[in-house]
């Protein structure tokens, strides 16, 4: 390593370490580390609520059969079978039983103006050939009504109960990824280094913008080449990324421990084709490019803007952006040959999503390699581009006007 190279990184890591250090050690950084306990009690708020309303309605939510007197046993028998085979949250509207009046049509149609319960779906007349009558989200109960006549129909002309089956159950443990879990751990890759990088790289575009108020960055541009400035401070704001990550990472994989043995089964369920342990070193990797990736065309945007409002302008557009490679890159998730897979995987911008998708969906791995060192490429592309523009529109100038407002004023 020559005098120039080892100057070069001495630079960058200096920068580096300076701005990791103006960030993690204020008071307004623990908020930003508890920013997703402050957004997730506001959401559990909500969901609590919603929730208790929606119980408290589903609570008065019924089926109604009218069947005479005879029936009456014979259909909740056959309900509490069936009702058996439903998950609670899947199961249909609690059985209520009445006995025909006089007309059980007019009496089929009152029942859902009744005051005491919410008829979803009302049966009446003969079981062989009922009529149900069902409101505006009632088809399914509609439908669970038919099956129920069927099943007590079937008991009535047999003479007898049911058989009751008792079967035995074995639990299989697939030796191969299916192809399902594959595409689940495509997606669940592709939406966490989407999620991460949206929440974290959005604080670079804040860094130069600041320090070229106060004229610090002028200063540091005389002393230091404005590409060790952009990459330090990008390699800095990385820093607290990962111990933003690394104490997140570390909380819910003690929470996960904790999980009941059904959730525990559908996590179990995510195996990608690489195998675990590689998956989690390539998703480690894909989510450092996509955060270099984004965070220098944040740190390009941050050099060219003075305020914080043209910030905000210039980085909705990025975004936008940003949301648009999460939704190419969740398509190329769940169709891996596809040509929008193979587009997702070329663009720069989406390649680390679909490449960590990719690794969920096959398990070669040398075109990881060649896709690492084609984003590497692209993030010196990006910072020497806007080392340039920061050079040229504002140093060489004297103005501290961007090269939007240059251009408009000649």
């Amino acid at each position: 390593m020559n005098a120039n190279l080892k100057r070069t990184v001495r630079q960058t890591l200096t920068i580096a370490r300076r701005d990791f250090i103006a960030t993690v050690f204020t008071p307004i950084f623990l908020l930003f580390l508890f920013a997703p306990v402050i957004m997730g009690s506001f959401g559990a708020i909500g969901g609590m609520g919603a929730a208790s309303v929606a119980d408290g309605a589903s609570d008065k939510v019924r089926v109604v059969a009218i069947v005479t007197r005879e029936q009456a046993r014979p259909i909740a028998e056959a309900d509490a079978r069936l009702r058996g085979m439903f998950r609670d949250e899947e199961a249909p509207p609690q059985l209520l039983t009445l006995a025909p009046a006089a007309d059980p049509a007019k009496q089929a149609r009152r029942a859902f103006d009744g005051k005491d319960y919410d008829a979803s779906a009302v049966l009446y007349g003969p079981l062989d050939h009922p009529r149900i009558l069902y409101g505006p989200r009632g088809s399914r109960a509609a439908d669970y009504l038919t099956l129920l006549a069927g099943e007590t129909l079937t008991a009535e002309r047999l003479g007898v109960a049911l058989p009751k089956i008792v079967p035995t159950k074995i639990a299989l443990v697939r030796q191969r990824a299916s192809a399902s879990g594959q595409h689940q751990s495509a997606f669940f890759a592709v939406f966490g280094i989407f999620f991460l990088t949206l929440f974290l790289s959005g604080q670079v575009v804040g860094t130069m913008a600041e320090e070229r108020n106060n004229k610090v960055i002028e200063v540091l541009a005389a002393a230091v080449p404005l590409e060790s400035v952009f990459l330090g401070k990008l390699l800095g704001m990385f820093g607290v990324a990962l111990l933003f990550v690394g104490f997140w990472g570390t909380v819910v994989g003690q929470v996960s421990t904790l999980l009941p043995p059904p959730a525990a089964a559908a996590i179990g369920e995510l195996a990608p084709a690489v195998g675990g342990p590689m998956f989690a070193l390539l998703f480690g990797a894909y989510f450092t490019m996509a955060y270099l990736l984004l965070g220098s065309v944040f740190l390009g945007v941050g050099a060219q803007a003075s305020t914080m409002r043209e910030i905000q302008m210039l980085s909705l557009p990025i975004t936008i952006l940003q949301v648009g490679m999460f939704a190419l890159s969740s398509a190329a998730a769940s169709r891996p040959d596809s040509w929008v897979a193979k587009l997702a995987e070329i663009f720069p911008l989406s390649s680390p999503f679909a490449m960590a998708g990719h690794a969920a969906n096959s398990p070669a791995l040398w075109p990881h390699v060649a896709a690492l060192a084609w984003q590497l490429l692209w993030v010196a592309i990006f910072i020497s581009v806007g080392a340039r523009l920061f050079r040229r529109g504002v140093l060489q100038s004297g103005s501290a006007k961007p090269w939007w407002r240059r251009a408009k004023a000649n």
